[in-house]
């Protein structure tokens, strides 16, 4: 099975922690050229230190403010004028929590803009690089929700669902290219987002974290929330050579905790 990814430039969004950290690494685990992309250039520049450098890869990074989408443009298209980028990893923060009945229209729109919006701006400054590699890797890192909502996530269901819509016509129309295009939907994973999930259920129930993190766990299989290594692994794979006739899929990585295929 193909998993080599020397010589394979990446761009993996929200990589300064979490899911996207963790993707980083093993993408520069198997031999790719890692961009990183997220809000703080401290952070950043922590993560860089932590890339495999073993086959001679060459890393850096981009410090930009997706809520700037001017700025994100002018940043991507000079890191596009100078690579190939064959690997691109849709990934950002989740919108605040809350049900949707209270959601408000500033709040869709800053979700939308940046989830949907700056995914599709990104994926167009990388696809002419892709179509001429004739090899091109979108992932977006997405939620369960797609498959079954998530309390106290209004937002965030309803936009998560749109880039799922988005990603899959995206596929359909890419595949012909050697593109393919993906979803990993992680479940309960132990990152800081998570946390303010745990806090603000518990803020809202009366409930102790501990206690709220409990229940979380006993509606998991597996009883315990998942690492963010854990969804790195599938986001690799479906970035790899072996990956090639995988498309327009939702890959959930729950540990069987969504009660529907």
């Amino acid at each position: 099975m193909d998993i080599n990814l020397t010589g394979k430039n990446a761009l993996v969004g929200g990589s300064s922690k979490g899911i996207g950290k963790a993707s980083a690494i093993e993408l520069a685990a198997l031999g790719a050229n890692v961009t990183l992309l997220a809000r703080s250039a401290e952070r950043l520049q922590q993560t860089l230190q932590e890339l495999d450098t073993s086959r001679g890869q060459q890393h850096d990074f981009i410090a930009v403010d997706f809520s700037n989408q001017d700025d994100l443009e002018a940043k991507i298209s000079q890191a596009v004028a100078q690579n190939v980028y064959h690997i691109l990893v849709n990934n950002t923060g989740g919108p605040p929590a809350g049900p949707v009945t209270q959601a408000s229209r500033d709040g869709f729109l800053q979700a939308y803009h940046n989830h949907l919006l700056c995914n599709h701006l990104i994926s167009m400054l990388l696809l002419p690089g892709m179509k001429q590699a004739g090899y091109g890797r979108i992932i977006n890192i997405i939620s369960t929700s797609v498959k079954a909502p998530l309390d106290g996530l209004g937002v965030s269901n309803t936009t998560r669902g749109a880039v799922a819509s988005w990603a899959k016509t995206m596929a359909n129309e890419l595949a012909v290219y050697g593109i393919t295009v993906n979803n990993v939907l992680p479940g309960a994973t132990a990152t800081e987002r998570l946390q303010e999930i745990i806090d603000n259920k518990a803020g809202k129930t009366g409930a102790t974290p501990l206690e709220v993190e409990a229940h979380m766990q006993a509606e998991i299989p597996m009883r315990r929330f998942g690492k963010p290594e854990e969804i790195a692994a599938a986001v690799a794979f479906l970035a790899t050579p072996a990956a090639a006739y995988i498309t327009g899929t939702n890959l959930t990585v729950d540990g069987g905790r969504t009660p529907v295929l």
